[in-house]
């Protein structure tokens, strides 16, 4: 009887040390997994990219009441140059629609599968010295479908648009040429101060924003916090902070009107890496913008304060490639 008594026992000892013995697996399997070294840097793959861009730009009175939000659509395929062998990524603009402090949505024209070729040069700025080589003739008197001019500060708004774009998605996303960058990132928890870090590039576009126009960086740093799933499709976290950033734009949005804004602004939020293909798979930014102006031949000056919050969607299938 006895040996009946002590066998039920035996059986729980063995079955709790069963358990003792999986739960130690599974904490050195995650161990493992949070220890692990990774590869930010690698090439992507030659697959061809479909992206969506969603930017809302949010007005708000001194009293902290909501003025108006405007909401910019940006629709980019991209035909990666290891698939053309063309001496960089052609990107193909599918959509830009704008709507305008809760009208309608429009699109513009002037936008409609127009096709560039973006370089991710060392300082990122082209020949010409536009920002990653976004042509600004394209953005001079801009009109919607309907035939109505988009004002300058609009215009500047879908001209920010591409920037922002490739600011997140190849600026930080990828290898940089000098400096340290998201290649450096090689460990759950590491953090590095970015090579855009302190840099001043220009602001200017066309004839509406002047030449002088300039937004300088703060301590830019990225973060490796952790990984992610994202349509099925394992991802690497990365933070970015542009720290105290701040900016002074010369406008003239008429022939007799002048206007000067200087301000501070400080953008943050995250990239979903994809850890197969290496392209990015989701951003998400907010981004609080404080400016004073000044208008020619007015004494007074205005303040505004303005808040942008940016999704970017990779619409592509995800692959193990």
């Amino acid at each position: 009887m006895r040996t009946h008594r002590i066998l039920p026992a035996l059986a729980l000892v063995l079955l709790c040390n069963s358990i003792g013995l999986r739960a130690g697996e599974q904490k050195r399997a995650g161990d493992s997994i949070l220890h692990q070294t990774f590869n930010l840097g690698a090439p992507r793959s030659a697959q061809a990219q479909s992206f969506e861009m969603e930017t809302r730009v949010i007005s708000y009175a001194p009293d902290g009441k909501r003025v108006n939000t405007d909401v910019l659509k940006l629709g980019l395929k991209c035909a990666p140059a290891r698939g053309t062998g063309k001496d960089g990524d052609e990107y193909t603009c599918t959509k830009f629609t704008l709507q305008l402090a809760g009208g309608t949505e429009v699109a513009v024209p002037a936008l409609a599968n127009w096709t560039y070729v973006f370089k991710n040069t060392a300082t990122g700025l082209d020949e010409k010295g536009q920002v990653f080589g976004i042509d600004h003739a394209r953005f001079e008197k801009l009109v919607d479908a309907n035939g109505q001019a988009i004002p300058t500060d609009k215009a500047y708004y879908v001209y920010n648009a591409f920037i922002d774009f490739h600011g997140f998605c190849n600026a930080f996303a990828e290898p940089t040429q000098g400096g340290k960058g998201i290649q450096d990132l090689t460990r759950l928890g590491q953090k590095i101060v970015h090579a855009a870090a302190f840099t001043e590039p220009p602001v200017n576009l066309g004839s509406g924003i002047e030449k002088g126009s300039t937004f300088k960086n703060g301590e830019v740093t990225l973060e490796l916090k952790g990984l992610s799933v994202v349509d099925g499709a394992v991802c690497a976290l990365v933070a970015f902070d542009s720290g105290q950033s701040s900016f002074q734009m010369l406008m003239k949005p008429m022939p007799s009107m002048e206007v000067r804004a200087v301000g501070a602004s400080h953008y943050k939020g995250d990239i979903h890496l994809d850890l197969a293909t290496r392209w990015v798979r989701k951003v998400t930014m907010d981004e609080l913008v404080v400016a004073e102006s000044a208008v020619s031949n007015m004494p007074n000056k205005f303040n505004t304060v303005i808040e942008r919050n940016t999704l970017i969607r990779n619409l592509t299938p995800p692959t193990t490639e």
